[in-house]
C-alpha cells in the first residue's frame, strides 16, 4: 500500500488543491490533507504541490510504425496510395514476430515516458500468426501497459489467417490488462468477398481506418456504388463500440449511421496533417452526437500535442476560434476513458475510490489562480505544450521515477531493439 500526500489532484472532473491519495492496485481513499491519518503500512510518497492526473489513453496507434524512424527508403509519393506503397506496406509486410515484440518494447518504453497508459493498436505484420499475441506480451505483459488489439485485415495478405488471428486473440484475452477488437485495413483494400467472410464469423466491435483520405471514399463510389459506410453496414460490420478512425471525409448520411450503430470515431489529426490527407471535422461529428476520441495514428508518443492539435486545427479549418472549446477536448478525453472502462470492465479515468492507480505526476507551479472552474485551463495550456510526467504509475506499480523507466525487465528488453530494427532494415534493403 502507498500514500501519495501533499498533491493537487485533478481526474478532469474533480479538483483537490492539497490532498492524498491511498492505493494499492486501486485507489483506497481520497480526500484533502486536513483529513488524512497515514494508514500503518503505507509507504509515504510527498507531491507536495504538483499535479495528479489520470495516464493517457492512445486510441489509435500503429506500434509497429515505431521502427520505421530513421529509414529512408525511395520515397516520391504523389497521393496517399503512393505513401502507402512506398512506405508503409513495404516494412510492415517484413515485420516478423520477434521484429514486432521488439517494435512493442520500443513503443512502450516511449508511451510511458509520455504518460500513456492505455493504448488501442492496429497491427500490421507479414508474419501474422501469433503476432498479437507477441505485440501483447510486449506492451501488456513487459511494460504493464493496458492494450487493446487487432490485426489490420486487407485483401494485401492472407485473408483467412488475419480473420483467425483477430477472432482467436480476441476471444481469448479479455482481462483488465488485454482485449481485442476485429481489425480492418480500409475500404480500398477489402474485397466484398472478404467484407462477407469478416461478416459470417466475426462477433466483435471493429477498428477500420475510413476516408483517411478521398482516395478511400472514391473507390467505394467507383467500385461498389455505394459510399464506405453504407457499404460496411451492408455487411452488418459496425456493431456497437466499433471504432471508426479518421473519418475525413464522410458526409452527413454516413454520420448518422455511424450515430445509430454505436460506433465510435478516432480522429489522428497530426497524422492527417502530415499525410496531406485533410483534416477531420470535428464539430460535425459532435453536432451528430457520435462520441469523438483522439489518436496518434503511429506518428509520436505524445497524447498531449495531440489534442492541442485537434482544438488548433479546428479552429484553423474553419475559420472560427470558438469552433471547438476545451469543454469539447475534456470530453473526448473522458470519452476515452469511459470506452476503455466499459471494455475491460474496469474503473477508469477518474482518482476515486475503487478506481484503477493508473496516474501521473506532473511538475507544475501555476502563477495564477488554479481551482476547480479552470484546473483544465491550466493543464492544457500550462503543461500540454511540453508535457513530460515525472512519474507514471500503472495498476499502482512505478513504472516511471524521476523521468526515467525503472521497469527493469523493459529496460533489459529495450537494449536489444536496435538489433530487431536491424533487421527489417536490412530486409527492406535485400527486397529492393
Amino acid at each position: 500500500m502507498k500514500a501519495i500526500i501533499n498533491a493537487r489532484i485533478y481526474d478532469y472532473t474533480n479538483y483537490i488543491e492539497n490532498g492524498y491519495v491511498i492505493f494499492d492496485k486501486k485507489i483506497i481513499e481520497v480526500g484533502s490533507m486536513k483529513n488524512y491519518k497515514k494508514p500503518a503500512e503505507a509507504k509515504e510518497i510527498d507531491f507536495t504541490g504538483d499535479l495528479l492526473i489520470p495516464g493517457f489513453v492512445c486510441n489509435h496507434a500503429h506500434i509497429y510504425s515505431i521502427f520505421a524512424r530513421g529509414l529512408a527508403l525511395p520515397f516520391n509519393p504523389k497521393n496517399f496510395q503512393d505513401i502507402l506503397d512506398q512506405m508503409w506496406w513495404k516494412l510492415d509486410a517484413k515485420l516478423t514476430n520477434e521484429m514486432t515484440y521488439y517494435s512493442g518494447i520500443a513503443a512502450s518504453y516511449e508511451f510511458l515516458l509520455n504518460g500513456v497508459t492505455t493504448v488501442i493498436d492496429h497491427h500490421a505484420s507479414g508474419e501474422i500468426k501469433g503476432s498479437l499475441k507477441k505485440l501483447s506480451k510486449a506492451v501488456s505483459g513487459v511494460a504493464g501497459i493496458r492494450g487493446l488489439y487487432c490485426f489490420e485485415t486487407s485483401d494485401r495478405y492472407n485473408v483467412d489467417e488475419c480473420i483467425k488471428e483477430n477472432i482467436t486473440f480476441a476471444k481469448k484475452n479479455q482481462n483488465d490488462k488485454v482485449h481485442g477488437l476485429f481489425g480492418m485495413h480500409a475500404s480500398m483494400s477489402l474485397s466484398d468477398k472478404t467484407l462477407k467472410k469478416i461478416s459470417k464469423k466475426n462477433e466483435f466491435p471493429i477498428h477500420v481506418h475510413v476516408a483517411e483520405s478521398d482516395m478511400d471514399e472514391e473507390d467505394s463510389l467507383n467500385k461498389y456504388k455505394m459510399n464506405i459506410i453504407s457499404r460496411f453496414d451492408k455487411y452488418g460490420l459496425i456493431k456497437p463500440n466499433s471504432l471508426i478512425v479518421h473519418g475525413v471525409f464522410l458526409n452527413d448520411d454516413e454520420l448518422e449511421i455511424i450515430k445509430n450503430r454505436k460506433a465510435y470515431m478516432v480522429v489522428n489529426t497530426t497524422s492527417n496533417m502530415n499525410n496531406a490527407v485533410g483534416l477531420p471535422d470535428v464539430k460535425t461529428y459532435l453536432e451528430h452526437d457520435i462520441p469523438v476520441m483522439v489518436g496518434n495514428d503511429g506518428l509520436n508518443s505524445n497524447m498531449a500535442s495531440e489534442y492541442m492539435n485537434v482544438l488548433y486545427t479546428s479552429h484553423l479549418k474553419n475559420k472560427q476560434p470558438t469552433e471547438l472549446n476545451l469543454g469539447d477536448v475534456l470530453n473526448m478525453l473522458k470519452t476515452s476513458y469511459k470506452y476503455i472502462s466499459n471494455t475491460f470492465g474496469i474503473k477508469l479515468g477518474e482518482i476515486a475510490k475503487d478506481y484503477e492507480a493508473d496516474f501521473l505526476r506532473v511538475k507544475y507551479t501555476p502563477f495564477t489562480k488554479m481551482d476547480e472552474s479552470n484546473a483544465f485551463g491550466h493543464l492544457f495550456y500550462g503543461t500540454f505544450p511540453n508535457f513530460k510526467p515525472s512519474h507514471v504509475f500503472i495498476g499502482g506499480k512505478l513504472q516511471v521515477k524521476d523521468y526515467k523507466v525503472v521497469n527493469k525487465k523493459l529496460n533489459n528488453e529495450f537494449t536489444k531493439c536496435n538489433t530487431y530494427s536491424k533487421q527489417l532494415w536490412d530486409s527492406l534493403k535485400e527486397a529492393k
